[in-house]
């Protein structure tokens, strides 16, 4: 039987991963980067509080303190500490982040480089971080499983202590002298490149990889390092603004709109928009990629941006992320502003120009932008969170077979929400084209077309699934958004037959109908008369219920504090679902609900709430009872059976009609 051999990554995927990774330990990190150069820019004895404002010069100058240690101490540490747990997740960032204070001191103290001080470790602490965590996560392997029980943390803590203390002497001792050399040629090579004035030349390299992906590692593995050492000496630094410049895109961008054709005209506004203001530069790689001979439009328009900002001695105070001109709008240096701004429009009127003589000139027929936002895909080795965009000519006709609902758990809030989308599909004939399944956070994967959210937690559900439609909503179970969700698959599904299957899928897959509320949902768990005044004691009741059928421990109820703190359980209707974070699933010893009604509404964070519904989920039995549940309070007529119920027994007769 023959058998194949993987083919190896491309050079230039290496590499694409090599500047992932380095960008995936600064930016993280950029809002700290900020706040150091808004402090720089203000507060410094150049900046902009004493030079205007004399009477807080005292102020000013005590605030200046923690411009050294920010840069010095704190923001290697974050980035140590993010490589560390890129690699060996919390442990591996504490291992990474302790072994780095070695580097940095080694570079920063005068026993080591005299009064004049050293410069900032970024380098050090992203070549730190990771391999001292890698270093613990390979020692880890050596005794894992060998550590005889009730010794476990006893061994984890001592050894990764060690390892660190190991590490820390060691990067001081042997990293130092290699960063300082490394450190020392980068900043006369860049010294070089501004006073002979071939600053501008780096835009042959920029420009291109930028297209190409490579920019990650230009940008975070160099860049940034070596400008926050040029700022940290002059307040500021031309570097920045190399690789953030938006000009050359936007002048693309631009003659596309005027010379260019078919989709790539058409969409090109938008494109230009979302580049300029959102710094989003990925927009604008489709159309370099249709029309190739566009690299010399942004390689001229960089070069023509960064000799204005040469000549005119501008920069920036701290790392632009994104390249936007907002974002570099915030952290111009004082008095820089307006030529920034003239460094920007300078390297867009020649790219514009250059482009436009391009299109104009050179023969073409319909721009295939679709075809280019495949290459970019392709190209990048992953799924764009732009490319999407073009696929067709309005990112909303996306086509949608697979909708995620998304919460914190993945079993409470984010259950009723898909149900009661899922009735609404089904009941639109959409029901076998279409599938809404529920999971939570921590589980998404990019493979969804629409994910739907709590408006609380919709950035961090968007960040694992880029390549979705993200929709968020605050109200679980009448959101209006949920009946344009509707609307836009009856558009694309325009032959949808009038019925299908009657499928209800969940996390795990599809599972019958409910035959029984009985197993979860008991007698003794229903209280008709809740007497509670606030949202925590009905959750403590709520809880209390849970605790006395047996199904959970004490300390689910706290859990189910922690959870309401993070986002509210209000499902909108008066209904209140509250239930226990993630990782209190520990705690949950069988499936359990319980059921409380109120006569008088309770303030649920400003909602009334009359019933509350607390949730133990074990093993997923409970997700048929929720189903039932976001069928009855997303019907008016239902709710008001629940509210003339005089028994438990009414309650689970109510819930036992209800066919999903």
């Amino acid at each position: 039987m023959s058998t194949t051999t993987p083919a190896k990554p491309s050079m230039r995927v290496r590499v694409q991963r090599f500047g992932t990774f380095l960008s995936s330990m600064i930016m993280p990190n950029i809002g700290a980067l900020i706040a150091w150069g808004i402090i720089t820019a203000l507060f410094i004895p150049a900046g902009l509080v004493p030079k205007y404002i004399p009477a807080l010069t005292d102020f000013s100058a005590m605030v200046a303190t923690m411009v050294g240690p920010m840069v010095t101490y704190l923001l290697p540490i974050l980035i140590a500490y993010t490589g560390g747990k890129l690699v060996y997740e919390h442990r591996g960032g504490v291992v990474g982040a302790t072994a780095t204070m070695g580097v940095i001191l080694g570079t920063s103290s005068e026993l080591f480089v005299g009064e004049e001080g050293g410069s900032p470790m970024f380098l050090g602490a992203m070549i730190m971080g990771p391999l001292a965590a890698w270093c613990m996560k390979k020692l880890d392997g050596l005794w894992d499983g060998k550590i005889k029980p009730g010794f476990e943390m006893l061994v984890n803590n001592f050894s990764a202590g060690i390892f660190a203390a190991i590490a820390a002497i060691a990067s001081m001792f042997l990293l130092t002298p290699v960063m300082k050399g490394i450190s020392a040629g980068a900043g006369a090579a860049v010294d070089w490149l501004v006073s002979t004035g071939l600053l501008p030349l780096t835009a042959l390299l920029i420009e291109p990889a930028k297209v190409l992906f490579l920019n990650n590692a230009i940008n975070h593995g160099i860049i940034t390092p070596l400008g926050t050492e040029q700022a940290l000496e002059q307040g500021k630094s031309i570097l920045y603004l190399l690789e953030a410049n938006p000009g050359p895109g936007l002048g693309i961008l631009l003659a596309y709109m005027v010379f260019g054709r078919g989709a790539a005209k058409a969409s090109s506004s938008g494109a230009a928009l979302i580049h300029f203001f959102g710094g989003i530069h990925e927009i604008y790689f489709p159309y370099v990629l249709m029309r190739p001979q566009l690299i010399a439009a942004a390689v001229a328009g960089g070069m023509a941006g960064t000799f204005t900002f040469l000549a005119l001695g501008v920069g920036l105070t701290s790392a632009s992320a994104p390249g936007s001109i907002i974002a570099i709008t915030a952290v111009a240096a004082p008095g820089d502003l307006l030529k920034i701004y003239l460094g920007v429009f300078a390297a867009t009127a020649v790219s514009f120009l250059v482009a436009s003589a391009i299109l104009k000139f050179s023969k073409q027929g319909e721009d295939d932008l679709a075809a280019a936002a495949e290459k970019m895909q392709s190209m990048k080795g992953k799924k764009s969170s732009v490319a999407g965009a073009f696929t067709t000519a309005d990112a909303g006709n996306k086509k949608i077979e697979k909708i995620v609902f998304a919460c914190d758990a993945g079993m409470g809030s984010s259950a009723m929400g898909a149900s009661v989308l899922r009735n609404k599909i089904k009941d639109a004939g959409l029901g076998d084209k279409v599938t809404v399944v529920n999971s939570a956070i921590n589980n998404l994967k990019d493979e969804f077309d629409l994910l739907v959210s709590h408006q609380d937690l919709a950035d961090r559900a968007a960040a694992p699934t880029p390549s979705a439609i993200h929709v968020a909503v605050d109200n679980f179970m009448g959101s209006p958004r949920y009946d344009e969700i509707v609307e836009m698959l009856k558009e694309q599904y325009s032959d949808a037959p009038k019925s299908s299957p009657n499928v209800v899928a969940n996390k795990a897959g599809a599972v019958p109908a409910v035959q029984g509320a009985s197993q979860v949902l008991s007698k003794r768990s229903i209280v008709m008369d809740g007497v509670a005044s606030s949202r925590d004691q009905a959750i403590d009741q709520a809880g209390a219920l849970l605790v006395d059928t047996g199904s959970v421990d004490q300390s689910y109820i706290a859990a189910m504090h922690e959870r309401e703190a993070s986002v509210s359980t209000f499902m909108g209707n008066s209904l209140a679902i509250p239930h226990g974070t993630n990782e209190a699933k520990s705690a949950i010893y069988d499936s359990a609900m319980s059921f409380t009604r109120y006569a008088e509404p309770i303030d649920w964070n400003g909602k009334p709430v009359k019933f509350v519904i607390g949730i133990a989920g074990a093993d997923g039995e409970h997700l048929e009872l929720l189903q039932k549940i976001a069928k009855i309070f997303s019907s008016k007529d239902s709710v008001a059976q629940l509210e003339q119920a005089q028994t438990a027994e009414d309650v689970l007769e109510i819930f036992g009609k209800v066919n999903d």
